[in-house]
């Protein structure tokens, strides 16, 4: 059997979506060492001096303590050599020690995305389960008045402010109507979980405190909600435009011609085949969930992600600007690899291209 048999036999036995999955990991892989490249970049055409924010005004005056930081921090050698030091020192998970808060930026970081990702986590479920309903209502009855109340709501979602929005709320259920706890993760008399997995609520449950679980998922309804309203809006008129591209299909007419109950053709011909964009434009609202909460982590004093980026900026923190800005690449990265994971799993199509 000649070699471009063999090949062609091994090509045949491997799985389709085998190959499909490492040609996406190769291609993050180069992805995620241009983001390395882009946030460094970057981080070094920011304005200022990093020498005086790190020393402070009188000690970055004094000639022999700033040549010996510059030496120390490497900031002597081109910028290329600078990159391969932040490159080595990466590999290693040393981001460097933040100029705020003097902890080492994998700690801070450890704490702050956890906290980021809670919200966004709940956020995105508490979306997407109103969002499927109220698209899909909106396509099922197009024209009508129910149709006309779900995009005046939806519009409306768009267009208020987030940072709006979370002032209100936070007024209105706390200071008013006293329904709604403080802000920060838990309320100060609770003692923060043994951690576990960075989230309170799960850390909580996973040892058994229902108090502890009860007050984290209290401070936790107020930002979850601010967020979900306004991504509601955004992928409520997105399903409504899908379901409505699947209901004038063939095969979702000859369901109905078979006669077949309406929840199953919703479920299993409508929603699933308006399911790939879908996925794709969820895959994006949990990213910008995750990466732009910076306003609502603010109002509710929430030790997220945004709050830390928002504090290394005014700070001019340059690990932590790098630290944040090397995450939410990531960020994108790993979502962007689910859902293309996920779309190979759900049309064959994509895989064997």
């Amino acid at each position: 059997m000649t070699t471009v048999a063999v090949r062609r036999q091994a090509q045949r036995r491997r799985s389709p979506l085998v190959g499909y999955l490492l040609r996406r990991i190769g291609t993050s892989l180069l992805l995620l060492v241009g983001v390395t490249i882009v946030t460094f970049a970057l981080t070094n055409l920011v304005p200022g001096d990093p020498v005086s924010a790190a020393l402070g005004e009188g000690a970055s005056q004094n000639p022999a303590t700033r040549e010996a930081f510059i030496k120390a921090q490497g900031l002597d050698q081109p910028l290329f050599v600078q990159y391969f030091i932040y490159m080595g020192n990466l590999l290693r998970g040393d981001l460097g020690r933040s100029l705020v808060t003097g902890r080492p930026v994998t700690s801070d970081l450890a704490t702050a995305v956890p906290a980021t990702i809670e919200i966004a986590i709940g956020a995105i479920i508490l979306s997407l389960a109103v969002s499927v309903v109220l698209g899909t209502l909106a396509a099922y009855r197009r024209g009508l008045v129910t149709d006309q109340v779900i995009r005046i709501v939806t519009l409306i979602g768009l267009s208020v402010p987030t940072f709006w929005l979370a002032l209100v709320s936070f007024y209105v259920f706390f200071l008013e109507l006293r329904i709604a706890p403080g802000s920060g993760r838990i309320s100060p008399s609770i003692t923060p979980p043994p951690r576990i997995t960075g989230l309170y609520t799960v850390d909580y449950l996973l040892n058994g405190d229902g108090v502890g679980f009860a007050d984290a998922l209290a401070h936790l309804a107020l930002p979850v909600m601010v967020l979900s309203l306004v991504t509601i809006g955004l992928l409520t008129r997105f399903i409504r435009t899908s379901v409505l591209e699947v209901l004038g299909s063939d095969y979702v007419r000859a369901a109905r011609a078979k006669g077949l109950p309406a929840m199953r053709v919703i479920l299993d011909y409508v929603l699933r085949g308006a399911s790939l964009p879908i996925l794709t434009v969820v895959g994006v609202a949990f990213g910008s969930l995750l990466s732009g909460t910076v306003l609502v982590e603010s109002v509710f004093a929430w030790p997220g992600l945004g709050t830390y980026a928002y504090n290394s900026a005014a700070n001019l923190d340059l690990p932590g600007i790098m630290g944040v800005g090397l995450v939410v690449g990531v960020i994108y990265l790993l979502i962007n690899f689910v859902v293309d994971l996920l779309y190979g799993v759900l049309d064959p199509r994509v895989r064997i291209a």
